[in-house]
């Protein structure tokens, strides 16, 4: 049997199931994201990514699934090396059940990995009122680490500042779409003080480009991504796109700041700034930090308001919120942007 001839359905009702699983869990737990639905067991963590097309992204084909199911785990293990264990196969046996394991057909891959206690990640830590300055400083350290690691992904600083410039433009174009019912006037203020406070900050930028501040980082760095367990793990990195994940290490610092402000700490926020700080000796431009905060606020505003492509997304106040809530961000950043 093709294996495109097994529905997505028909994957996922297996995966519900514990004998499907090779470590026989007593219960599964699914979890549906916009890319993939996710099985928890627990102990383990199984991903399947979703056969589909989306915007410069083609999930559609068995072989592409496992190139980024590969890519997931190889990009992950630089700043969560236990958690990621590996890439297995959905297989269908001889019984023509689907199962994980190494015998039969193989109809799917599937990112595996270790189940981390859900409690433990910033966003809960917050959201429970014992997230603290300490907690921030591991994380400055971690990520401090990982970023000696890394090569300069950029030298010429004149692609990288136009690439923002595009993005920019993109960025008001699409949150302006009236289907969106956002406030347009918001959103072409604040992308024109974006456009004025990016010139300004020419040459800071340059000298940060330069200096090999920009690196192929995690792409994707919220709270609901950091664990602070023993040891601590990043998980979730954007895997699907280079380009994406290239950024200057105080943008992918400045955006987790900006989410923690969002979920109501920001002093933590401060406290990972400053310890970033003292563990590197970058202290980038204050007007640099605002331009990237509410930048990326426009980027998340933007991701949140396309849930309403999604049929099942479309009667849920919850995006049209989440969207303003990121552009009254954007929008105090950027207009207390220190330059």
């Amino acid at each position: 049997m093709p294996e495109h001839s097994i529905s997505i359905a028909a994957k996922v009702a297996a995966l519900r199931e514990p004998g499907a699983h090779p470590d026989c869990p007593q219960r599964v737990d699914v979890v549906e994201t916009h890319m993939s639905w996710v099985f928890l067991t627990e102990q383990f963590v199984y991903k399947l990514k979703k056969p589909a097309r989306y915007d410069g992204l083609d999930c559609s084909l068995l072989e592409t699934r496992r190139f980024f199911c590969q890519e997931e785990v190889r990009l992950n293990r630089r700043l969560a090396p236990t958690v990621y264990q590996g890439v297995v196969a959905l297989r269908r046996d001889v019984q023509g059940r689907l199962r994980i394991g190494t015998e039969g057909e193989v109809v799917d891959w599937l990112v595996w990995m270790r189940r981390l206690a859900a409690h433990l990640t910033l966003d809960r830590l917050i959201e429970a009122g014992s997230a603290t300055p300490a907690h921030m400083r591991r994380v400055a350290e971690h990520m401090a680490a990982f970023y000696r690691r890394l090569a300069p992904a950029v030298t010429d600083p004149g692609p990288f500042a136009a690439r923002l410039r595009r993005d920019i433009d993109t960025l008001e174009m699409e949150l302006c779409d009236p289907a969106w019912a956002l406030p347009a006037d918001e959103v072409t203020a604040v992308c024109t003080r974006l456009r004025v406070v990016l010139s300004d900050c020419r040459e800071v930028l340059e000298a940060r480009v330069r200096a090999g501040r920009v690196v192929e980082g995690h792409g994707d760095l919220r709270p609901e991504h950091v664990w602070l367990g023993e040891p601590p793990a990043i998980i979730d990195c954007l895997e699907f796109s280079a380009e994406l994940r290239t950024l200057d290490t105080a943008d992918e610092l400045a955006f987790l700041a900006l989410e923690c402000e969002r979920l109501g700490a920001p002093q933590l926020g401060r406290a990972l700034l400053d310890a970033f700080a003292e563990f590197t000796g970058d202290v980038p431009d204050p007007a640099l930090v605002d331009f990237y905060q509410a930048f990326r606020a426009c980027v998340r505003a933007n991701i949140a308001i396309r849930h309403l492509r999604e049929a099942r997304y479309r009667d849920d106040p919850k995006w049209p919120r989440r969207a303003r809530e990121y552009l009254a961000l954007a929008r105090q950043k950027v207009l207390s942007s220190r330059t």
